[in-house]
């Protein structure tokens, strides 16, 4: 029996569940008795309700009831009281608050019927006149309209420094450009769905798809006036969110609302359109100058980005804060303006601003590069800087440099012809480009539990969530190898309200947070065993410190003599104890502030384009990550190859087109908003370079849901440009732009 599995390639605990259908979504646990709620949409962006008829709809056999802001049930008036964990500064929106429309698709009514078909039907039949005013949704139309927020949701632009216009005047080589992406959206497979469970003692039981259970029984609770044991929220499966499920989305209001309406259980399920009608990758426009010497060193950098925004909250993102992470300069300046536009407010979506930021500076850097004759990797490596010049903090640990050797040994770099349009395959344009990625390693502050009981099983427990991740897996290996047990005697718990706080479970911070406290929490249990063990007859542990003891293969040993060894069942059976149960809250150690944790990447990528044709294809990727210490590289390596597909997509694909004439998203389906598919993706080399971090968390472990995605696009973006000559600053990056 081996019990060492940090590091090591593991199976998802919960893969069965999955693939045999008994892992159960939000939307797939029911009750006698059911009732269905089916969302009608707004028409228009921008207006009033003049009249809304229910009597139709009401009319129809199985329908029970049609709730708009006419006659939905009191609920909380303050803005604190709708806001959440996730929440930009304003004022969140308020479903079926009043007549006001504030963006397409807005929901306006929930029908209630006896079944989903009937409630789906009725839905058609409820009546709306409205009366329209002009809206604004052209984020370039409406540039001259930017503004700086009074309070930034992500962190402020980096203060400048030196002189920029000077050093770029003076600069001997220039790139002065303007970058720009569009709306997009995370579409999951799973959509959003809330099953809210009447109780006979009239509480809740509410199955949400959400990235925090926690937040979305804060969020109802606020809203409805429901002490936690009222409403108990679980999610034991996310079929997907990439941040759509960080603040609780409408569908959640609206179900509760409607069981402790009807004192039933409703369930409350978007379609796929309506899944673009909430939250999305905010458009964005960035200006870039770069500056530098002859021989490559940066003298001027400046960033200026404009992002839409709600008209009821200022959503801001960190844009701009990659330069100073990645390449020194004396001359820096950074701003980032919002523009209000009749949308909702966008949403964090994978590497909110870091996929962003960095497709621009990393395209920079390349034309800089070129116009300076010098290798994209050089270039990199001469501007590399040992800080984070935001807050002139060291970094806890950064292996980019081998990031960059070993991505581009493997790849082949060394064989690049530097001229763009110098290699080609019959009629196809060879193009190799690269870019470098960084992601923020925090930890955040985490509880968890632990009970271990007699016959040598472990359950440990979080609220906290696996939105496709690994969450399960990766606890599990760490509670197991912290107290020596085999996987199968552990389980791990999470999903659920009434488990120990965690948080949010996004920006890369899970494994950090969460884990550390599953390995704090096991270590208490240990030392609880120990001082058991020291009391057993004739113990080897009678004088043993915890520093001097470990737990392997169901037992603790002593360092220095694995034979002296007792199995954790024996200690709990002869010392007649039913259980030790255990309670932690991990949180940062003090010395982390003075120190910039992140992970890092080089992502190096080849494109075949057709010359004739125009077409794109990516057919060769390497991606290095500097991530910290890899707790499981299977599931670590899936992360990587999920994030480079999605980096494709943002590349080549991913696209919200918007009808200003009608303020709406046109391509709110699968099949006209455009994603990878397995024709589209190559064969991805992922590389784990080997980085030790002592002081990002106890584990030494780095998130990476973000880094595997965020140098994809820019080094795919300045693979086409190797292979056509062609610079294309918009993404996504389609034949009629090459052409």
């Amino acid at each position: 029996m081996r019990t060492d599995y940090i590091g090591k390639p593991t199976n998802r605990v919960d893969g069965r569940l999955k693939v045999t259908g008994g892992a159960k979504y939000a939307a797939e646990f029911h009750v006698p008795g059911l009732l269905y709620g089916y969302v009608v949409s707004s028409e228009i962006a921008r207006g009033n309700i003049a009249e809304i008829d229910t009597n139709e709809a009401l009319q129809l056999e199985g329908v029970l009831q049609v709730l708009t802001h006419e006659n939905r049930p009191p609920s909380a008036w303050f803005d604190k009281s709708y806001q959440d964990e996730d929440s930009p500064p304003g004022s969140p929106f308020r479903p079926l608050y009043n007549s006001e429309i504030q963006f397409s698709q807005q929901p306006i009514a929930l029908v209630v019927a006896e079944t989903f078909e009937a409630a789906r039907y009725g839905a058609t039949l409820v009546k709306v006149v409205y009366e329209e005013a002009p809206h604004t949704t052209d984020l370039k139309a409406n540039r001259a309209q930017a503004y700086t927020p009074k309070k930034y949701k992500s962190t402020p632009p980096p203060d400048s420094r030196g002189d920029v216009d000077a050093a770029f005047a003076s600069a001997a080589v220039k790139v002065e450009q303007e970058y720009t992406h569009p709306s997009e959206h995370h579409n999951p497979m799973e959509m959003h769905a809330s099953t809210a469970i009447w109780e006979e003692d009239g509480t809740l039981t509410v199955y949400d798809k959400t990235q925090s259970v926690k937040n979305s029984q804060n969020y109802i609770s606020q809203i409805f006036g429901l002490s936690s044991k009222e409403a108990l929220v679980i999610s034991p499966f996310v079929g997907g969110a990439f941040g759509s499920g960080l603040r609780p989305q409408y569908q959640l209001f609206l179900a509760v609302m409607a069981a402790l309406e009807m004192k039933r259980s409703v369930r409350v399920v978007l379609t796929r359109q309506q899944m673009f009608s909430f939250g999305h990758r905010p458009a964005t426009v960035q200006h870039f100058q770069l500056g530098c010497a002859a021989d490559g060193t940066l003298q001027a950098v400046r960033q200026e980005a404009f992002a839409e925004t709600s008209k009821f909250e200022d959503y801001s993102e960190n844009v701009v804060v990659w330069p100073n992470t990645l390449y020194k300069s004396e001359n820096a300046a950074f701003d980032h303006k919002l523009i209000s536009l009749d949308v909702y407010t966008p949403l964090d979506m994978r590497a909110p601003g870091g996929s962003t930021g960095l497709f621009a500076l990393e395209s920079a850097m390349d034309e800089l590069a070129a116009a300076a004759g010098i290798d994209p990797v050089e270039l990199r490596l001469k501007n590399y800087t040992e800080e984070d010049q935001s807050n002139n903090a060291p970094f806890s640990s950064k292996e980019l440099r081998e990031c960059y050797r070993q991505g581009a040994e493997r790849f082949g770099w060394h064989k690049r012809n530097p001229e763009a349009r110098s290699m080609k395959e019959g009629h196809q344009l060879i193009g190799w480009g690269m870019a470098t990625g960084a992601w923020e390693a925090k930890q955040q502050q985490a509880s968890a539990k632990a009970l271990l009981t007699p016959d040598g099983k472990l359950t440990v427990s979080s609220a906290t969530a696996d939105i496709g991740t690994g969450t399960y897996t990766v606890m599990t290996q760490i509670a197991a190898e912290a107290l020596g047990l085999p996987l199968e005697d552990v389980t791990f718990k999470l999903g659920d309200s009434a488990l120990p706080e965690a948080p949010l479970e996004g920006g890369s911070w899970t494994v950090s947070s969460v884990g550390s406290a599953v390995k704090q929490v096991c270590d208490s249990v240990g030392e609880k065993l120990l001082k058991l063990a020291r009391k057993v007859e004739n113990s080897p542990f009678a004088t043993a410190s915890f520093e001097e003891v470990t737990f392997a293969d169901g037992e603790l040993r002593l360092k220095s003599d694995a034979s002296k060894a007792l199995a954790v069942t024996r200690i709990l059976q002869e010392r007649e104890v039913n259980a030790i149960e255990e309670e932690v809250t991990s949180k940062p150690a003090s010395e982390q502030k003075n120190y910039a944790p992140y992970s890092h990447s080089a992502a190096f990528v080849e494109v075949k384009v057709d010359e004739d044709l125009g077409t794109i294809k990516v057919t060769r990727v390497v991606s290095a990550i500097a991530g910290g210490r890899i707790i499981n590289t299977k599931t670590a390596k899936s992360q990587i190859l999920g994030g480079v597909v999605w980096g494709i997509g943002m590349a080549l694909e991913e696209e919200s087109l918007m009808d200003n004439t009608f303020g709406r998203f046109m391509n709110h389906n699968l099949a006209e908003y455009h994603v990878p598919v397995n024709a589209d993706i190559p064969d991805i080399d992922v590389i784990f370079v080997e980085e030790h971090d002592d002081i990002v968390n106890p584990l030494g472990a780095k998130g990476l849901g973000e880094i595997g995605i965020v140098g994809v696009a820019p080094a795919i973006a300045n693979a086409v440009y190797h292979a056509t000559g062609k610079r294309i600053r918009e993404l996504p990056i389609t034949l009629d732009k090459v052409m």
